[in-house]
């Protein structure tokens, strides 16, 4: 198929051992993890670029000036939030572009997957309308699994038109 970009089949093994790799790490996290509903989420002030700076200087402050710490801050709160905000910042980047190179291969092998499905399904349907030994029992199989759309007569595959 022209240009083809996923063209190394990834081993089973290799999958497997990520797979295990990424069950130890969320094992590993899980006695310390959250899990925020949406409103909560929205309704959090956010940490990020802008901020690290401002955070981080307070944080000092407040280490230096306990004396400045007003008595309904928890200080050692401060500490643990602060420490494992940073901490976090950098497994979160790594596992945002793990994320994100697996979603693009498994997105381009899909769409390969099936570009290379329509191909040998119009070829079948070629060979059944001529008569091919065999041909007939693979088209009305395969016809019958693609996702009907609106409009389109139940024979139609996607992309074509009657």
């Amino acid at each position: 198929m022209k240009d083809n970009k996923h063209l190394q089949a990834i081993p089973s093994t290799v999958l497997t051992q990520a797979q295990t790799k990424i069950d130890e790490a969320k094992a590993l996290l899980a006695p310390y993890m959250l899990a925020l509903t949406p409103a909560e989420r929205h309704g959090l002030p956010k940490m990020g670029e802008k901020t690290i700076g401002f955070e981080e200087k307070a944080y000092d402050f407040a280490r230096q000036n306990p004396n400045l710490v007003p008595p309904y801050l928890e200080a050692d709160a401060f500490g643990v939030d602060f420490a494992d905000a940073h901490g976090l910042w950098t497994p979160l980047n790594l596992a945002q572009q793990l994320e994100e190179a697996i979603d693009d291969t498994e997105m381009a092998a899909g769409s390969e997957a099936y570009q290379a499905a329509l191909v040998f399904y119009h070829s079948v349907k070629m060979a059944a309308a001529q008569d091919i030994p065999g041909a007939k029992a693979v088209y009305e199989e395969l016809k019958t699994r693609f996702p009907q759309r609106g409009g389109r007569r139940k024979t139609d595959a996607p992309g074509e038109t009657t």
